[in-house]
């Protein structure tokens, strides 16, 4: 069993990374509130609806947790179909996961970046983040509106919604 030793520069104090989400937020025109220098909500469009972008830093633990809310509500009756598709969809994610918020059934994209032993998160990483996030609800926007409203299987929904097309019509 190999030791870690700890070195007293690996124990540096990250600089606030929000202050980098911020930039690369108002960068992209897109409306945000800093509500306290532990948390920031943005709302981006997309192709099918708007999303809700939530940033929360941990100073004690050097944590940038990232949500990334589809502007979609599950009723209480299709959340077991929904649960079924989140779980096939995470298996086909290399980073990050999808999961569903209790309360409002809100399907949600989740990342948690650790930043300790670094001076901060680059603005490549959040571009990174935030694109990743953005491109794989969109990717997966269809299959859960074939679950939720068409009333597909998460295996159908999954089918019909990863379809490659090519070629123009």
């Amino acid at each position: 069993m190999t030791s870690l030793a700890l070195h007293e520069d690996d124990t540096a104090t990250v600089s606030n990374p929000l202050d980098l989400v911020e930039q690369v937020i108002a960068g992209n025109d897109w409306m945000f509130d800093r509500r306290s220098d532990a948390e920031l909500a943005a709302e981006a469009n997309g192709k099918w609806c708007d999303y809700g972008l939530f940033f929360c830093w941990s100073d004690e633990i050097s944590v940038l947790h990232f949500s990334c809310a589809f502007d979609m509500k599950a009723p209480v009756k299709q959340r077991a179909a929904l649960y079924e598709l989140l779980a096939k969809a995470n298996e086909r994610l290399w980073v990050g996961h999808f999961g569903m918020d209790e309360e409002t059934g809100m399907p949600v994209y989740r990342q948690t970046v650790l930043l300790r032993g670094t001076p901060s998160a680059s603005a490549e990483s959040v571009e990174d983040m935030v694109d990743i996030a953005i491109t794989e609800c969109e990717r997966f926007f269809p299959a859960f509106q074939f679950v939720l409203w068409g009333g597909k299987s998460a295996d159908e929904a999954l089918d019909a919604a990863m379809l490659e097309c090519a070629g123009e019509a």
